[in-house]
């Protein structure tokens, strides 16, 4: 196989994606969500709750002018105000334009490519090379995967989403148990813990090359399918046969099959009183709401939690963890 070209990612990466923020944000190019957030911890499992009542005032994505006219491709032709850098050859990374996290930053392919087709080499080595260049700064990022109409997926140009883990932790030191929230996909590969879906799990080393590194996610994948459709055969190339979340940091990745974006949250009455969606922040132990109702709900009873993270995917037997 020929050598692929390694992407440049700038050596300063982290201190480009503050400015281009704070920069876009000024300039009102990004829109910053500010959230409310608390802990919960249903089953020992600690989830940051954020709520952001403006979120569900965001702005729709623009129709096409005509009947059949291809939708608005924000990662096609990315403005100056939010390009962050070019990732030669195959990538470049672009602000997010509606932040809840600051400093919340996309790995875009340049070539418009499917978000529901699996994911290749240079997608995985792109997306490492930028934790990496985070981790050679002291930080950390966390990267993750929305694919298929059950994950929590907006955009159909391929693309990765990356959360500096510090940005993450903003307001916890203001609320009660906030010290003890940590990246979830990290404790997954390290201890014991089985959550209410499915997940499959990989450690990963510093001298893995980008074709095993690349290979441990396929493995993932694999497991995945068989495990949503045993009888499927498993094709790594082209479009997806399942919905899932990926997520990937400096040690760990974790993929989580998908049956549902999200649950109806009742009251104790059983009456609807609102509707919680996941994307692939959940494999960081975070979750969002929009309104008031929900956020009073699940801080009231924390197990509600439990409740909408079994109807997302799997049942937890099927997880399985690989070192590799």
């Amino acid at each position: 196989m020929a050598e692929m070209t390694r992407p440049v990612v700038p050596p300063n990466l982290p201190s480009l994606v503050k400015a281009a923020f704070n920069r876009a944000r000024t300039n009102g190019d990004v829109t910053y969500y500010p959230t409310q957030v608390a802990i919960l911890t249903p089953k020992s499992i600690t989830f940051q709750l954020r709520y952001s009542p403006a979120l569900a005032l965001k702005p729709k994505a623009p129709k096409p002018k005509e009947p059949n006219g291809k939708p608005f491709n924000p990662f096609e032709n990315p403005s100056p105000a939010m390009l962050v850098a070019d990732l030669p050859p195959s990538h470049r990374l672009v602000l997010n334009k509606f932040a809840v996290v600051p400093e919340h930053f996309i790995l875009v392919t340049k070539e418009v490519k499917p978000q529901i087709h699996v994911l290749e080499r240079d997608d995985i080595t792109a997306t490492f090379a930028c934790i990496q260049a985070y981790r050679t700064e002291g930080q950390e990022l966390f990267a993750f995967f929305n694919s298929g109409p059950h994950s929590g997926a907006s955009q159909p140009h391929r693309h990765l989403q990356l959360l500096p883990v510090e940005r993450m932790k903003d307001g916890l030191e203001n609320v009660d148990r906030g010290s003890e929230w940590s990246v979830l996909a990290e404790k997954l590969t390290e201890t014991e813990k089985v959550l209410p879906f499915s997940v499959f799990t990989a450690n990963m080393h510093s001298d893995m090359s980008d074709e095993e590194r690349h290979h441990a996610y396929l493995d993932l994948y694999r497991r995945a399918v068989k495990a949503v459709s045993p009888n499927t055969e498993v094709q790594v190339q082209g479009e997806a046969k399942i919905s899932y979340n990926f997520a990937m940091t400096s040690h760990s990745m974790a993929l989580c099959p998908r049956l549902a974006e999200g649950a109806i949250i009742k009251n104790k009455a059983g009456e609807k009183i609102g509707e919680v969606s996941l994307n692939g922040t959940v494999l960081a132990g975070t979750a969002l709401v929009k309104n008031e109702t929900e956020w009073d709900a699940l801080r009231e009873e924390p197990d509600m939690l439990l409740d909408i993270l079994k109807g997302i995917g799997l049942p937890p037997q099927y997880e399985s963890t690989a070192s590799l």
